[in-house]
């Protein structure tokens, strides 16, 4: 887990989900802006799948591997998922949703880094 960039997702997610609630209390529908913000946070979770996942085959392991690659798996597939869904969604609440997945991101993220390092615990 590279640490300046799980502090970078967890900035890039947060920035989301407020701009989101923002558009929510407006009533505004979900919009392209808000489809390029969650691919800018998707590329970076991306990366650190990748580097995680180049970790893993180097030989570091952390201590629950399965859980590891389960939560990797889950915070690279949550905002394409909820970009789909918010944007099917054509009332207020498409952005809603896109809030309440940027808001989980930042605690799987330290969840993550818990599982990565158990002394951070």
């Amino acid at each position: 887990m590279v640490d300046g960039l799980t502090t970078t997702i967890q900035t890039a997610s947060l920035i989301m989900a407020v701009w989101s609630l923002i558009s929510t209390l407006r009533g505004q529908p979900m919009v392209v802006p808000h489809l390029v913000g969650m691919a800018v946070l998707e590329l970076l979770l991306i990366a650190q799948a990748v580097v995680s996942t180049t970790l893993l085959v180097g030989g570091a392991r952390p201590a629950e591997t399965a859980t590891f690659v389960s939560y990797l798996a889950t915070v690279v597939l949550i905002p394409p998922a909820c970009a789909v869904w918010g944007f099917m969604e054509r009332s207020r609440w498409g952005p809603a949703v896109i809030a309440f997945a940027c808001l989980i991101l930042p605690v799987m993220m330290v969840r993550l880094e818990q599982i990565w390092d158990p002394g951070l615990a």
